[in-house]
């Protein structure tokens, strides 16, 4: 796992593309309005937040962490057990479709939250749309729970279940 550079984001262009075609296949409206995309990456890389996964030298996952308050978990139907420290949310995780299959995002997941931990950083949070039966896996095999329902900016669906794990 390394910090996703300008040149890796033609890649993760196309494993985002990957990702949102298997969503739609999946009958999940996430992703489904031009959102994440090769922008949205680029101001993750100029923020600190775009992180890779790599197999054998090459880019084969992509998440954004965002260490600090998130807007959109400022209201939650709901409640947070942890309202107080800061944390960091992981957005925008994807696994290419050459990957799909090797449980990459598992241990993706893992190492983001090695890292972070690392970093002082002992709340994490997660949010997707409640047909994305995958994250939602990951984030419960990793300890998340379940706190609420958050809303965010697609005009499709802004409902989003949000997971929280504190450690």
């Amino acid at each position: 796992m390394r910090r996703a550079k300008e040149a890796d984001v033609d890649k993760i262009g196309e494993i985002l593309a990957d990702a949102i075609h298997f969503l739609k296949e999946s009958g999940s409206p996430q992703w489904q309005s031009g959102y994440p995309n090769c922008q949205s990456v680029r101001e993750d890389i100029k923020n600190g937040a775009a992180w890779v996964l790599t197999v054998d030298k090459e880019v084969a996952a992509y998440a954004a962490v965002v260490i600090g308050r998130d807007p959109n978990y400022t209201k939650i139907a709901g409640a947070w057990k942890n309202a107080v420290d800061q944390y960091a949310t992981i957005h925008r995780i994807a696994v290419s479709d050459k990957f799909r299959g090797m449980h990459l995002s598992q241990f993706f997941l893992s190492n983001i939250i090695s890292v972070t931990y690392a970093q002082g950083i002992r709340n994490f949070r997660i949010d997707t749309y409640q047909k994305n039966k995958i994250v939602q896996h990951i984030a419960t095999s990793h300890g998340f729970e379940k706190r609420g329902i958050i809303q965010v900016d697609d005009p499709i669906d802004p409902d989003r279940w949000a997971y929280e794990l504190n450690l």
